[in-house]
């Protein structure tokens, strides 16, 4: 396995704890830089960001994780996220491969690439405890292909987080995005990002209702 960390060092705020996500996808659709933009996003809100990817394979279509931590101080620890407060899964089809919730409390977060429900998934009996706000599927890959024009879901769940958790601020990620990528490019995924995002907080407010 690769280890590489990019670690961003904010001031910090107070009364926020450290919040662990992992990033489960599949070579090619851009999951270390799903977790290089997230943790650029919470330093420019002034916390602290750490992010890293762990490889089992870097071939296009092989399974994928990467890793984002955020906390008001400096983080130390180095070793994968064992205990998410957040998964982002960007493919469905490894619901089926891949141990993807191992270590995922109750009261955590799940961000699907799907445009099937958890019930339509086969995933009720799993996520039957868990607060129905806090699960959410968004069909990321078709956002991505309609602003972006290529099959790429990281960006649009991004999007998505923010939404369902408030961990970072949509503005957050939107420069995150500009900063890393040429103007048009980045424009387009700030296009996908934002339509996530209220995809996401309309289901997250039906859920609370």
């Amino acid at each position: 396995d690769r280890f590489e960390a990019w670690s961003f060092p904010g001031p910090g705020r107070a009364g926020r704890n450290m919040f662990q996500i992992r990033i489960h996808g599949r070579g090619g659709q851009g999951v270390v830089t799903a977790a290089e933009l997230l943790s650029v996003a919470a330093f420019r809100e002034g916390r602290h960001a750490q992010a890293f990817p762990s490889f089992g394979s870097e071939r296009m279509g092989a399974p994928v994780m990467a890793f984002c931590r955020l906390d008001d101080k400096e983080i130390r620890l180095r070793e994968p996220v064992l205990e998410p407060d957040a998964l982002i899964v960007q493919d469905a089809t490894l619901l089926h491969q891949v141990d993807l919730f191992t270590g995922l409390h109750q009261d955590g977060y799940i961000l699907l690439n799907s445009m099937r429900s958890f019930e339509e998934l086969g995933l009720s009996e799993l996520t039957g405890s868990f607060r129905r706000s806090r699960l959410c599927t968004v069909h990321a890959t078709e956002i991505a292909i309609k602003h972006v024009g290529r099959a790429v879901p990281n960006v649009p769940l991004l999007g998505g987080f923010a939404a369902i958790t408030g961990q970072v601020r949509l503005e957050s990620v939107v420069a995150a995005i500009r900063e890393k990528f040429p103007h048009a490019v980045a424009e387009k995924n700030v296009a996908a990002a934002a339509e996530a995002f209220e995809i996401v907080a309309k289901l997250r407010e039906t859920a609370d209702a």
